[in-house]
């Protein structure tokens, strides 16, 4: 048997494609085995959103030559389509795959000899099929995710991902429906709808579709207990989403929504499509909604041209804004984005400074957040992770709360339970289960 670590950096998308490569690998050849151990194969899907990635994946790929030098090593994802000659440079890499070249990497593996490293990347933009990469099984997940989306046609001024993309393309409808049957009879009772840019579903398909379509037809024949959605931008939630998310039994009140900046100017130069008024508005409109939605953001500090008074907006709009949660990520240079010709570039000081100020207030959105649904019953999907401070089992509600279990058990792990929390701690409520009523 040929023993084979794979090593995940980046998105749900990437997640999903790292599960369907070991799920296409042939089970008599291969046994998957952990990073950190000794393996014959290793498999680096990496991910170029940020400068601090890049290097994260270059670390990688040499903590795996230390482990085994004799081992193959193949990189692949984001890093490898947009830069593979800086991997090519690391001595002992066998292979570079590009994004188009990902799906093959498991009959790679099979043909591959031992030999001088190979570089097969080739033309995103040339590229218009959709991955058959299709896992059946999430290995640590709970969940399973469901790649329906790849691609983005946005070109925002920051952002490298559709040249590591390529253009927009969609799974078609008949095929998403029939994947979800299947995962959900595999023992999957909650999904996760993932893609590049999720919102612009179906508008390439012949005849087009779109998101609410897939999630109006789940809802009908509830295919699946629970779905929820990744990343999506605050222009594609429409008002039937939201009308469906409200009245459905299946949708998650959870919404993960890119910001990226609250002052107008930065957004212009991001190449945003709204305004930082469009986007307090319709948040507010979800909220009233939906008064029990988990909405989560992403924002970035330091972009060119952020300054006080920029960063004050943002953080001024963020404190007013009725969310769950916020990511936040230091702006960081992509060669062949707009942006790293702008003017104004942010010293990386200022940048940490304004990076911990959003994250703290975070941590306060967190709590309040949290607090709100103590004494409420909320229904938890138990994960196969205990708590790491109390032991317990853990699990998430469908408005993405964390809930730490204290009387239950480990025979409840992929169950949806009852719980009525009665304390939170740090954004983490604690409960006990309640039986069905």
């Amino acid at each position: 048997m040929i023993k084979v670590a794979i090593s995940t950096l980046g998105c749900k998308v990437n997640q999903y494609e790292s599960a369907g490569i070991l799920d296409k690998l042939d089970k008599n050849i291969f046994v998957p085995v952990p990073f950190h151990t000794k393996a014959d194969c290793y498999i680096i899907n990496t991910c170029t959103v940020t400068g601090r990635t890049d290097y994260q994946s270059r670390q990688i790929i040499r903590r795996a030559i230390r482990i085994n030098p004799d081992a193959l090593i193949i990189v692949t994802g984001c890093y490898a389509q947009v830069a593979p000659e800086d991997i090519a440079r690391i001595p002992g890499v066998t292979l570079i795959a590009g994004t188009a070249e990902k799906e093959n990497i498991p009959q790679i593996i099979e043909q591959l000899v031992k030999g001088e490293p190979q570089c097969l990347v080739t033309d995103i933009f040339q590229t218009g099929k959709f991955s058959t990469l299709s896992p059946l099984k999430f290995p640590g997940h709970t969940r399973a995710f469901l790649k329906i989306q790849d691609g983005c046609n946005s070109f925002c001024s920051y952002c490298i991902i559709p040249y590591a993309r390529g253009r927009s393309k969609s799974l078609p409808e008949r095929e998403v429906f029939h994947k979800i049957e299947t995962l959900a009879r595999t023992g999957y009772r909650e999904m996760v709808l993932t893609g590049i840019h999720l919102g612009v579903y179906g508008e390439d398909l012949v005849p087009p579709s779109n998101l609410f379509n897939i999630l109006d037809c789940v809802e009908k024949n509830k295919s699946v207990e629970r779905l929820r959605l990744s990343s999506i931008e605050i222009t594609e939630i429409t008002d039937n989403m939201i009308r469906l998310m409200k009245n459905s039994s299946t949708l998650c009140r959870h919404l993960h929504i890119p910001l990226q900046s609250g002052d107008d100017g930065i957004l212009t130069a991001m190449k945003r499509n709204y305004d930082s008024v469009y986007f307090k508005n319709r948040i507010k409109e979800i909220s009233r909604a939906l008064p029990h939605i988990a909405i989560g953001i992403d924002v970035m500090v330091g972009f060119p041209g952020e300054g006080e008074e920029a960063f004050n907006n943002t953080l001024t709009l963020v404190e007013e804004l009725p969310i769950a949660y916020v990511h936040v990520f230091p702006y960081s240079e992509r060669p062949g984005t707009a942006a790293i010709e702008l003017p104004g570039k942010v010293n990386a000081s200022v940048k940490k400074r304004r990076s911990e100020i959003l994250r703290n207030l975070g941590k306060i959105k967190r709590k309040t957040f949290a607090k709100r649904f103590i004494g409420q019953k909320l229904a938890v999907l138990i994960e196969d992770k205990k708590d790491k401070e109390t032991g317990s089992i853990k699990g998430f509600s469908d408005n993405y709360l964390c809930v730490v279990i204290r009387n239950g058990n480990s025979s409840l792990v992929n169950h949806i339970v009852n719980v009525i929390p009665d304390d939170s701690h740090e954004g983490k409520l604690y409960g006990r289960i309640r039986n069905n009523d």
